[in-house]
């Protein structure tokens, strides 16, 4: 398999769980979208942390919850408007978004000081007998991003006590060494 057909399998693959979470789960991240973070030896480092595909352009998206955030005080009006913006078409386009993946977090994350540090890991997806394996580099994004503000705006629908004592990364896959690691996977399996 092809680098580029390997991130377009997974990208409609997480389109599609993100989907079935938002319309059937009321947005409650499912196993898809907890990765399992890994070193470069394989040792996990996390059981799991939830990360969010951005838009390639999701300006209108990110202004449309961030409005809501801003204009309800109620934090359940906030959510039901924001659920059903993202259970309508958000997810319906798998080319429409980036193949980097953003996570949220405190800004003294011992996880994160240790991702930065290393600049790399291995986020380990699996849900309905599919399982990805993406080595990815590391980076802070600044709040200037767009990237930075889409993950912060989605967050605040779901939740409504994030501060500003976060910091936002970016998961830059590496998709030739994802498909060397899935084809070194399969010859494994064959010996």
């Amino acid at each position: 398999m092809l680098p580029n057909q390997y991130c377009d399998h997974f990208l409609t693959w997480q389109c599609r769980i993100r989907q079935i979470a938002m319309r059937e789960d009321g947005g409650r991240p499912s196993s898809g979208m907890r990765p399992r973070v890994l070193d470069g030896a394989g040792n996990e480092l996390s059981p799991g942390i939830v990360v969010l595909i951005i838009r390639e352009n999701p300006t209108e998206s990110t202004e449309f919850l961030k409005f809501q955030v801003q204009k309800h005080n109620d934090p359940q009006d906030v959510y039901k408007k924001s659920l059903t913006f993202l259970q309508s078409t958000h997810y319906h386009r798998a080319i429409e978004f980036s193949d980097e993946m953003t996570g949220l977090f405190s800004t003294d994350s011992d996880l994160v000081n240790r991702l930065l540090i290393e600049g790399k890991c291995a986020l380990a997806f699996s849900q309905f007998n599919q399982s990805y394996t993406i080595p990815c580099r590391i980076r802070t994004l600044s709040e200037t991003e767009s990237g930075y503000q889409a993950t912060l705006w989605h967050n605040r629908v779901f939740n409504p006590n994030i501060g500003d004592n976060i910091q936002i990364v970016g998961f830059q896959p590496d998709w030739d060494e994802a498909v060397a690691l899935l084809d070194r996977t399969a010859n494994a399996g064959q010996a």
